[in-house]
């Protein structure tokens, strides 16, 4: 079976580890990627072992080197060049957030359907395997109807120059929230409905820090705190009727532990080296069964999501 060749557009944080998820995957391949300075294309590209190196988006977009292109530039170029790569003929997984506009978005989805191709946001904590244990174990009732979840995170964004930028998508809101937000509308298979949320602003008029408030279709309210300010506890918790599920660095899961009342913790382990490889095989599995989009991933889960963000973000800076 012909591996299916990926090409990356940038050069950013994520990329080598997106390149080591794809090799983990064996049945695909990072043929070539792409910056906007050639000699950084080929520089990085010997670094991480990639075969080809093109100095424009556009170039590696038309070239034949690849089968789907993984669009992981700043925030406010994932709508143009994801376009681009769909009207070049080629699948396309884009970075979270999928675009900074509901319209955006589901054009992105509609111009792939007309052309017979494949595109997804990339989520990765959808696919990890103790997610996936865990949305079974909830199906299940072990803990009782969920009933309230919180979500905690922080990061230094220094490695980014862009993420204070708010004419290129930069804050944490779009970049962080989205993790919990898309973890839930999974879990639980419904959407969230109402929200409400505070937040502490940079000079350059982009969030910080934020804490929000979420309730979903069923009656489930969760809360996201994320800063870039101080060190949080990077964790998620899911309280249900029985005991309650403590997910370490939720958006990256190797574990669960499972907290039933006079009973000592449940610890469920998926240690994984790269833990992209989940969301490269679904995409993978997806494209070779001739799917335009994602069963578990869908368009409508993205469209929500970027509705909650902007009328958060419009609330804010409104």
């Amino acid at each position: 079976m012909k591996k299916l060749r990926f090409g990356i557009l940038s050069t950013s944080s994520i990329a080598p580890r997106f390149i080591k998820g794809v090799r983990a995957a064996k049945s695909c391949e990072a043929s070539a990627l792409a910056s906007r300075n050639l000699e950084k294309a080929q520089e990085k590209a010997a670094l991480w072992n990639v075969p080809k190196a093109y100095g424009s988006y556009e170039e590696l977009l038309r070239s034949n080197e690849i089968d789907a292109a993984y669009v992981a530039m700043i925030n406010s170029a994932h709508y143009r060049y994801a376009k681009m790569a769909l009207e070049q003929g080629k699948h396309v997984l884009c970075e979270k957030p999928f675009t900074l506009s509901v319209q955006e978005s589901r054009e992105l989805f509609a111009l792939a359907r007309e052309k017979g191709l494949f595109i997804m946001e990339a989520q990765k904590v959808l696919f990890l395997p103790v997610v996936q244990e865990l949305k079974e174990l909830i199906r299940s009732g072990s803990f009782g109807a969920i009933r309230m979840a919180d979500f905690s995170s922080s990061f230094d964004p220094g490695y980014n120059t862009w993420f204070f930028d708010a004419e290129k998508g930069g804050g944490p809101l779009y970049g962080n929230a989205i993790y919990s937000l898309q973890l839930m509308q999974y879990l639980f298979d419904c959407r969230v409905t109402d929200w409400s949320g505070l937040c502490t602003k940079s000079q350059a008029r982009v969030e910080n820090q934020f804490s929000l408030s979420l309730l979903m279709e069923n009656g489930l309210l969760f809360t996201n705190k994320t800063s870039t300010a101080v060190t949080t506890a990077h964790t998620g918790y899911l309280y249900g009727e029985n005991g309650y599920i403590e997910i370490p660095d939720y958006w990256k899961a190797r574990k669960a532990i499972l907290h039933y009342p006079g009973q000592e913790p449940v610890i469920l382990e998926y240690p994984c080296e790269h833990e992209l490889m989940y969301e490269v095989l679904h995409v993978e599995q997806c494209i070779r069964k001739g799917l335009t989009e994602s069963p578990l991933m869908t368009e409508d889960m993205t469209v929500n999501a970027i509705k909650v963000l902007n009328a958060i973000q419009k609330m804010w800076f409104s």
